[in-house]
């Protein structure tokens, strides 16, 4: 955070989406703030240290993160925007080379994810028990990394692989049955999606829920929005703007909603998954997670 010429610039950490582009590149800005935007690939190297020492002014960040974060107390907000989303059920495979598989044979089954708290296996998780009826504990969950909050401890039955060894040469080598990836989605002979017609599997589960599931959102250090807080409300108008600018905005945010009324039936399922998948030290609600909202941005948070 510095101030030149009057204006505020601040550090963030963002992935090039075509709702990000111009904001990146400065195309779109605000008078009073810059957004001084680092291009970061993959963009959940950026979560660890925004989550634990507030490293950026502002950053992109995983919902299951950015929920860990607040139970542990960082000074972190979010804003009510969404900033990456999609359906999940073709993100999980299982190697077909090896061994036919279908849903049921997760039960006891060996199912790599990155690490236990990622938003994608979040998600995992929750259809699969929601819709399959197939319960986290029931399968032995191997991690290849731990969570982005040193203070969180994974469940009994997660287990972390030997060192070295990477996730989609385990699956290949039957040293798992099956792996949850999320924009890593291999495309490889042989590696099928478990659920079958998963393009049809999600249509049902939005036609029943109504939303995208969310994998990203944006937060902002505390900090800076204490020091500056009408920096808060232009720093949220400046991601809606990138999403007014694609082509075809109406469907984007039918996939990437803004505000805290779109927001609330959401976060109420995914405050009830991550509090059923122990992915949390304390419980949270949707009231306490909107409440920076409200205090920042006022009637324009919803």
């Amino acid at each position: 955070m510095k101030i030149e010429n009057s204006v505020l610039h601040l550090s963030t950490a963002l992935k090039k989406y075509p709702h990000t582009a111009k904001l990146m590149s400065g195309e779109i800005s605000a008078p009073d703030v810059r957004l001084d935007c680092l291009d970061i690939e993959p963009i959940h190297r950026a979560f660890a240290p925004m989550a634990r020492s507030q490293t950026y002014d502002v950053s992109e960040m995983a919902i299951a993160t950015y929920l860990q974060a607040k139970a542990y107390n960082k000074p972190l907000i979010m804003l009510p925007t969404v900033l990456a989303a999609r359906l999940q059920q073709r993100c999980i495979v299982y190697n077909a080379r090896r061994h036919p598989m279908g849903i049921q044979d997760l039960i006891g089954a060996r199912v790599g994810v990155r690490a236990y708290t990622q938003t994608t296996g979040m998600w995992v998780r929750a259809i699969l028990e929601g819709t399959y009826g197939i319960a986290t504990e029931k399968i032995n969950w191997i991690t290849f990394e731990g969570g982005h909050l040193l203070e969180y401890q994974d469940p009994s039955f997660v287990t972390r692989a030997p060192a070295g060894k990477d996730m989609l040469s385990m699956l290949k080598a039957g040293e798992i049955d099956a792996a949850i990836f999320g924009n890593d989605l291999p495309d490889e002979e042989g590696i099928l999606s478990l659920i079958s017609d998963p393009v049809e599997a999600d249509r049902i589960w939005y036609a029943k829920h109504g939303f995208v599931p969310i994998n990203h959102v944006a937060v902002m250090h505390r900090v800076v929005a204490e020091a500056h807080p009408d920096s808060v409300k232009s720093v949220y108008n400046l991601f809606r703007q990138g999403k007014a600018a694609v082509d075809a905005p109406a469907e984007l945010l039918r996939k990437l909603p803004d505000g805290i009324d779109a927001l609330r039936g959401p976060m109420e399922m995914i405050l009830a998954c991550c509090e059923e998948q122990q992915l949390l030290p304390r419980k949270l609600d949707p009231d306490e997670i909107f409440a920076d909202c409200i205090e920042f941005l006022g009637d324009d948070a919803r």
